[in-house]
């Protein structure tokens, strides 16, 4: 094997090409490199990907994921905020033909262009990432809300986020976010990974969790909107009942009595907490809330 085809996910060799390149670390992108090729291969290998298949990558770095992805599948599109890397990608990604580099920011881009621009001919693609803790949420949210065509995302975030997100009804850490998310996609968290297999090492653990899209929303519900509203109404403060929640954040404090009410009609005790509820009983609330057009504050 020749110097440029080896693993770049190791101590030595990411060291190397920080060294060659004159690279420094910018706290303010979230930069954190993994230097273990083992937990590159169980990332790649919760993905499902073949060489039939598309993958979108967001924050490539110096590309230790990147080359992974490229041995593992067909087409590979990596997206960089960072300008300094681009020389440094063009160099460590040399040996592979089968991807290409966007810079931009994620969260700016025009997705929906940028997959039409870089996976035509493929119907689904997956998105296979590292993703800085500071955006993961916006990110997460993004690539779900847009609709795009995508079968899975399987990205490391921080251990936190990651138990959020596919927390439980009922458990400390369900919240909007675990809401939002399975309303999408099945979430599982697929491994935990130290802070000391990264340059330089986080704070924090780091865990890398899969969302298998749904064909369609998890919950039937007539207005996508509203859902959401009431969701986040309902968290808003997490020590206060649901009634509480619901009539301070989402309808006018004289609607006491009718808030109660609707509550009651589909079996809600308005004394629970928002954590307490699941998607089918959150989808309840936002239908019926629709339904009886009670006036919202603004």
């Amino acid at each position: 094997m020749t110097e440029k085809y080896k693993d770049i996910a190791t101590p030595t060799r990411t060291k190397e090409i920080l060294t060659n390149h004159g690279f420094t670390f910018k706290k303010s992108l979230g930069q954190n490199f993994l230097i273990d090729t083992n937990i590159l291969h169980n990332i790649v290998e919760s993905a499902d990907l073949d060489a039939d298949k598309a993958v979108m990558e967001i924050g490539p770095g110096i590309g230790a994921l990147t080359e992974q992805l490229c041995r593992a599948a067909g087409r590979v599109t990596a997206v960089e905020i960072d300008q300094r890397l681009l020389p440094i990608l063009s160099d460590t990604l040399s040996p592979y033909s089968n991807v290409s580099v966007v810079h931009g920011d994620v969260l700016e881009l025009d997705l929906h262009k940028v997959v039409r621009e870089q996976f035509a001919g493929y119907d689904k693609f997956s998105v296979v990432a590292n993703l800085p803790y500071y955006v993961t949420t916006p990110i997460l949210m993004k690539l779900l809300e847009e609709r795009l065509p995508i079968e899975n995302i399987v990205v490391m975030i921080q251990k936190e986020v990651a138990e959020r997100i596919a927390a439980k009804p009922g458990t400390k850490d369900y919240g909007s976010l675990s809401v939002a998310a399975q309303f999408y996609a099945e979430a599982s968290v697929e491994m935990i990974v130290p802070a000391s297999v990264f340059v330089p090492k986080p704070n924090v653990d780091s865990a890398v969790i899969k969302l298998a899209i749904r064909q369609k929303p998890a919950v039937d519900v007539l207005d996508e909107a509203m859902f959401f509203r009431v969701v986040k109404a309902s968290f808003a403060q997490r020590r206060k009942t649901l009634l509480n929640n619901l009539q301070h954040n989402l309808f006018r404090k004289d609607q006491k009595e009718a808030v109660i009410q609707l509550l009651e009609s589909i079996g809600i005790d308005p004394t629970r907490r928002g954590e307490t509820l699941s998607l089918d009983e959150y989808a309840k609330l936002a239908n019926e809330v629709v339904r009886t057009g009670l006036h919202l504050n603004s």
